[in-house]
């Protein structure tokens, strides 16, 4: 008998799917709305902890306050003005809307309903597949574009493993990238005594409105910039972080990890992407309490605008038929 087991749960009327390792207690709640993470509980010095800052009860999922844990599909964090130009074609995805109000922001599918397609056991972990068939040309203004999603959680002994896989549906190549959007909250009393280490090489700058800026200028050294230089274990104490970074460091197994610690306690996550940039948001926008109660760090396919962006332009065309995965998760430490 497997030590790892698949329960189906309700958090109020929303479907649940847990996965458990019954010889730790381990477990991971993931919604079928918007394939949303909401808790990921952990022993940790003896007790189960919750190790992420997710939806706490359904009326905060049916909000979304946050992006907590987003699945984020066709593209990832902004679009400068809502408007960008793919294939000798100008789009609008906010058709109507008059400057000053016009903002879009991680897609379309984090409110959709995926599908269960399948779960699975073995004596090495438990996996879920849930499939998104939503995005098309009737569906998305601005965005003429048929794209099916399959996201596929597996909890194993290591942490939580998450594999996307877009494909282009429609008959014209489609602009495309994917991006995930986890909290971490390893101290209850907030984020400035954790330690962040980024294995980037490089800050993504960004204007006012958090666009980065054209070509090579969106990109500086953090040689060039120490305050947001985290290569070695640091502190994020007062840091005010919505920063996306690049050129990083790659691990002998192929994967980028950016870490997040508590060092009193020894706990840490480290979040893993194969390819791409990662955005880390010290929350200080969010409001209420939850500002700077969690670290954002979001695996991404592209940057920021990346639509608009000819330097991005072969990461994000999917060819009509073809598809492309991403891989990332969560791995934890526990002292």
């Amino acid at each position: 008998m497997s030590q790892y087991t698949i329960r189906h749960e309700h958090l109020g009327a929303f479907p649940v799917i847990a996965l458990i390792d019954s010889s730790t207690g381990t477990c991971v709640r993931v919604a079928r709305h918007g394939a949303t993470v909401l808790e990921y509980q952990a022993p940790v010095a003896g007790r189960l902890r919750n190790l992420v800052d997710g939806y706490a009860g359904a009326d905060e999922l049916q909000a979304l306050h946050g992006s907590r844990f987003a699945i984020m599909l066709p593209f990832a964090n902004r679009i400068e003005d809502a408007r960008y130009h793919f294939d000798g074609t100008d789009h609008d995805l906010q058709p109507g809307t008059p400057m000053g109000k016009r903002g879009i922001m991680h897609g379309f599918v984090q409110s959709d309903e995926f599908d269960l397609l399948s779960t699975d056991l073995d004596d090495t972990g438990a996996c879920v597949r849930l499939g998104c068939h939503t995005i098309t040309p009737d569906t998305c203004a601005g965005y003429p574009f048929s794209l099916d999603l399959e996201i596929a959680y597996t909890l194993h002994a290591g942490g939580l493993d998450l594999e996307a896989t877009m494909r282009n549906t429609g008959d014209t190549a489609a602009p495309c990238f994917f991006g995930w959007h986890p909290y971490l909250r390893l101290r209850e009393d907030g984020i400035d005594a954790c330690e962040l280490k980024l294995p980037a090489s490089q800050a993504i700058i960004t204007d006012q409105a958090m666009i980065p800026l054209p070509g090579e200028d969106a990109f500086k050294p953090l040689d060039a910039c120490p305050d947001l230089d985290f290569r070695q274990w640091r502190a994020i104490g007062d840091s005010v972080l919505d920063t996306g970074f690049a050129d990083p460091a790659v691990d002998a197994d192929g994967r980028i990890r950016s870490h997040v610690r508590d060092p009193e306690s020894g706990l840490a996550v480290a979040v893993w992407q194969e390819s791409g940039v990662t955005l880390v948001y010290t929350s200080d926008t969010l409001g209420d309490d939850a500002v700077r109660r969690s670290v954002a760090v979001e695996p991404m396919q592209s940057m920021t605008n990346a639509f608009n962006r000819p330097d991005c332009a072969d990461d994000i065309t999917l060819q009509p038929g073809a598809e492309r995965r991403f891989r990332c998760g969560l791995e934890i430490h526990c002292p």
